[in-house]
């Protein structure tokens, strides 16, 4: 037992238990569970091999007097993406390629990026020590330019030896948050409980954490940090515990993702998203569940397709009689995001999501989930969540 619950009546729990026992029985049909194809960690050696013969192939083509090309998948192009309702947006086998040239001068100063980052990467696997996205890019600021040219590189990189990015020794920095019924292990041997007031900044090594503990009956990922931080002042995590609450301030970081599908695998419990009502959110929620375009090459270790949509919900605007004062008119570009989102694989399989994102686009209206304040200052955790959770009110 992680901690004695001092939360709801067991009866609370009731639709949940029913939503878990659910879910375990869609994994033991193989509906929810990833189909294979997924990258796995890749041992030290076999990296340095990929990266060695990468470095044999540039050797040989200019023993031939020939220009060295490096061969990307182009993790930009649909037509390489698959939807699978049990992993997610992943990458298909035989995809388009983009070819990086050190004779071309449009591609001449990725080359030789991507060749000064291999080598960083074999030193550090050689080595068995990590560097951050951000220790990468202070090595040339001045070759690298910023820092979304280092990550996009790495992605590049990694989708190129066909391993996971922290099987290349590289650690993002954390900007996500927990706090809840959980504890466990750091790789460094540090206990880390987060039942405390405060909340814990996810790990940078989500692969390193071990002995996770938790009587948690349901994992809320919620979209903003200000909600997060409401949500902890107003003392949620007892009130309906034992639960555990992730927030990735946003649009979530790599290891905010990993930690999500790592108490997926491991607990495999219940896990809502609580964003606003807007394309944005939406687009968050999505993220979570069913992957991004980029990271598509990595969706077997990042996406948790058992998310569900708890709220706000764009038809919760009307049910609640919230006041159309606190709505938000969406922006052209709002509405460019939600056709772009209708327009997605996965939302044929998703009807009332597209109900509600209907919904959302008829009325050309947008809600935050600070809208819910205008009922009363603790709407949201007195009342909203304790229902939804209570009756069954995701989607």
């Amino acid at each position: 037992m992680a901690f004695t619950p001092r939360g709801p009546e067991a009866s609370f729990f009731e639709v949940l238990d029913q939503h878990r026992a659910s879910l375990l029985a869609a994994l033991k049909r193989g509906g929810e569970e990833p189909t294979g194809g997924g990258m796995c960690l890749a041992s030290s050696s076999e990296v340095l091999s990929s990266i060695e013969k990468i470095i044999q192939d540039i050797v040989t083509s200019l023993a031939r007097n020939e220009a060295p090309a490096f061969t990307i998948d182009n993790r930009s192009s649909w037509e390489n993406i698959k939807f699978e309702d049990s992993v997610g947006l992943h990458m298909v086998s035989h995809c388009t390629t983009r070819k990086i040239k050190s004779d071309s001068p449009k591609s001449v100063k990725n080359f030789a990026i991507i060749l000064k980052i291999l080598s960083m990467i074999y030193k550090l696997v050689q080595s068995n020590t990590y560097a951050t996205k951000r220790d990468i890019y202070y090595t040339d600021s001045q070759l690298f330019g910023n820092q979304t040219v280092v990550d996009n590189i790495i992605n590049d990189i990694s989708c190129m030896l066909k391993v996971p990015r922290r099987s290349l020794h590289i650690l993002s920095t954390s900007k996500g948050l927990i706090a809840g019924d959980l504890k466990y292990l750091e790789e460094d041997g540090t206990k880390v409980n987060c039942t405390r007031a405060t909340a814990v900044a996810v790990p940078s090594n989500i692969q390193g954490i071990q002995n996770l503990i938790t009587d948690a009956k349901f994992l809320l990922i919620v979209e903003k940090d200000a909600t997060f931080q409401r949500l902890l002042d107003d003392n949620f995590c007892n009130k309906m515990s034992p639960c555990i609450m992730v927030t990735g301030k946003g649009v979530p970081d790599l290891n905010t993702r990993l930690l999500v599908k790592k108490l997926w695998d491991t607990f495999h419990i219940p896990v809502f998203t609580l964003v606003d009502a807007d394309p944005h959110g939406i687009e968050i929620m999505c993220i979570y569940k069913y992957g991004s375009m980029a990271m598509s090459f990595e969706a077997h270790n990042l996406t948790v397709p058992a998310i569900r949509w708890l709220g706000l919900l764009p038809s919760d605007i009307k049910r609640l009689n919230i006041p159309k004062g606190t709505l938000i008119p969406l922006t052209k570009r709002d509405q460019m995001k939600l056709d772009s989102i209708l327009k997605r694989p996965y939302i044929t399989c998703q009807p009332f999501w597209r109900k509600e994102m209907e919904i959302m686009a008829d009325s050309k209206m947008k809600a935050e989930i600070q809208a819910l304040t205008f009922l009363s200052s603790d709407y949201l955790s007195r009342v909203y969540l304790p229902n939804k959770l209570k009756f069954g009110g995701w989607i």
